[in-house]
Formats: C-alpha cells, structure tokens, sequence
C-alpha cells in the first residue's frame, strides 16, 4: 500500500476508533451497523464469519452471542487467537469441502446466523474481478444453503456487476426478507455493498 492510502487511513475516524476500542478492523463497526438496523445476530446464537481475518467482525460476534453462544472464524489466512472461550479458528479456503466439513464438525449441526466481509483478490481488469466476486457470492449462499438452521440469518459483503440482480433474485426465495444496504462506516468510493438475508427458509427438495 502506497503512503498516500497510509495517511488516509490514519485519518480516518473509524480507523482511529477501532485502535481506540481495541477491534482489530474498522470493518467492526460496519457489522456493528448492520446488527443495529436489522438485529442479525442475538445472545446464545451459533454465528460462522467466512474470511474472517483480522477478526473484526468475530469481535462484535463475540459480543452479542455472549458465553453461551459460538462464534467460528474461517480464513485462508492466519486468525490471531481471541480471548473468548467459544471462539474457533480455521485455517483454509472456505469454499473447499474440507474446510465447509470443518466447519460443521465445530458447529456440531446448525448455524443461526452466516457472515462475510470477504474480498475476493483483485486483479484491476473489472470483467475478472466482477467473476471472482460473484463466484465468492455463490460460495458464502452455498455454505448458507447447507448450515444455516430454519429463521437464520446470512449478511455479507458484495460487488455490483451484471450477476447481482440475478443473485439478489435467488436470495429473495430463500429468506423471508432480503435487504441491500452501504452502512455509514463503508468508505463512500468503495463500490461495495452488504446484502441482508433474515429469516431463512429450508429448501424443498424434488421428489
């Protein structure tokens, strides 16, 4: 990163008060948004966070579950451990069976609510990264599809390209309610936005 992103960053007010607050991210107090709009996650819940690191977003997890709850970090890269009990790392990519298996061993059965402030790795030509993006989109509802539990919640971050109404469409048949939303700590040049899926309907399978 070159100095000028450097300064920003040192001048931002949320980069300033997660240092302050001791949150690993800035990205905390998008969720922490979120959660406060739409009530995503509750005491005693069982949350996954897909990309997790620096851990963030585990951090205002770990906060609303409370001890009785779970919170499960999944990140290709290294989680620095937290203080809490119930909190778990894995190592890995998250859209592997192995890491998904992982994932459901720790849980032991359903999760109430699936999370992701994931980035796909940008390359700067726009019809690659909108693929890379929306292949990740699909990983994150796919994991959801398969381990969240009846009325759970999924909130995730996404990038505008020509598969996001399409996506959008999906979400609306799988939960009860489906939000788009950019919380006040999004950086307002980012072109990303957060998608908000409550109250999750199990699929009928074909017979």
């Amino acid at each position: 990163m070159g100095s000028k992103w450097q300064m920003e960053r040192k001048k931002d007010p949320y980069y300033k008060r997660a240092k302050a607050e001791d949150y690993r991210s800035r990205a905390s107090y998008k969720l922490k948004q979120l959660d406060k709009k739409y009530k995503i996650i509750k005491q005693s819940n069982t949350v996954v966070d897909l990309g997790a690191a620096p851990g963030g977003w585990s951090q205002v997890a770990l906060e609303k579950v409370g001890e009785e709850g779970i919170v499960v970090g999944v990140d290709l890269n290294h989680i620095r451990a937290l203080p809490e009990e119930n909190y778990f790392r894995i190592k890995g990519d998250f859209t592997t069976q192995e890491v998904q298996g992982k994932i459901m061993r720790v849980i032991g059965g359903k999760a109430k609510v699936v999370m992701s402030d994931a980035s796909p790795e940008l390359c700067g030509i726009k019809n690659l990264d909108q693929l890379r993006s929306i292949d990740l989109t699909n990983a994150v509802i796919g994991i959801a599809d398969n381990i969240l539990e009846q009325k759970g919640n999924l909130v995730m971050k996404v990038f505008q390209g020509p598969e996001y109404k399409k996506m959008l469409d999906g979400l609306k048949k799988k939960f009860r309610q489906v939000k788009t939303t950019k919380p006040p700590s999004s950086r307002k040049k980012s072109s990303e936005m957060y998608v908000v899926g409550l109250g999750y309907k199990h699929r009928i399978k074909n017979k």
